[in-house]
């Protein structure tokens, strides 16, 4: 079971190192970790290319610079084996991720997995034991528009299963809601219980587990539903 982790960076260099680190260790000579950088302004290129000289499963590509959700559209197409991992830049995955997540695979044959996290300061620090329980996280297509689960450092697919949610509509605010949407209507989704990484939470964290104003939330459940919608209808005809 050969895994691909699909990474994308900007302006990460205050945790990539630490987060690097904490994956290569549970990877196979086969697998591969494809980290689409964005243009930064900081070291961020010179720590991967550090680490990818040292250990060839590190495949470093340039980003498209339009973003982090073309940005992470460009490590997943870049992925070459038959499971994917999503990374963010700046958690740390436990020892277990990846064995725990392909033994779910297994289990269930799930298209997708989503597994639980516990949430931390930027120090490692506790903040909150559980995102399933601070998000009530269920599966459901209704309850993942009204309040959101999917996490795209918390979820790993089939590589098949891309086709099915690529390319990303250009309107949609973020990636991992978008597949772990059409996972569920396309495909078999499973929630894993299992604490597997810790989901560090700080000023500069590109995604929020508290809600945005009122408008926005609405704009983007519009948006979020009429794309989906219209992805539905074309899927349906092909």
């Amino acid at each position: 079971m050969s895994i691909s982790v699909a990474m994308a960076v900007f302006n990460g260099e205050k945790y990539i190192k630490e987060q690097i680190h904490s994956i290569l260790p549970q990877l196979s000579p086969e697998d591969e970790l494809i980290v689409s950088c964005d243009k930064s302004s900081d070291n961020t290129l010179e720590i991967i290319k550090n680490i990818a000289f040292v250990d060839g499963r590190v495949n470093l590509i340039e980003g498209p610079g339009q973003g982090a959700v073309k940005n992470f559209e460009n490590a997943i197409l870049n992925c070459n084996n038959e499971y994917i991992f999503l990374s963010d830049q700046d958690d740390s995955w436990l020892p277990n991720k990846v064995n725990c997540v392909l033994k779910e695979f297994q289990k269930t044959n799930a298209d997708l997995i989503l597994h639980d996290a516990i949430i931390v300061d930027e120090n490692l620090q506790e903040l909150h034991g559980s995102f399933f329980k601070k998000r009530n996280s269920k599966p459901g297509i209704l309850n993942n528009i009204i309040k959101n689960s999917y996490i795209g450092c918390c979820m790993a697919f089939k590589k098949d299963l891309r086709k099915k949610f690529l390319p990303f509509p250009r309107s949609i605010p973020m990636h991992d809601q978008w597949i772990g949407l059409i996972a569920e209507k396309y495909g078999k989704v499973s929630f894993l219980s299992k604490k597997l990484i810790k989901y560090r939470r700080h000023n500069n964290t590109a995604t929020a587990i508290t809600h945005s104003n009122v408008k926005n939330m609405i704009i983007w459940r519009i948006t979020l539903i009429k794309e989906f919608l219209f992805y539905k209808k074309s899927n349906t005809n092909n």
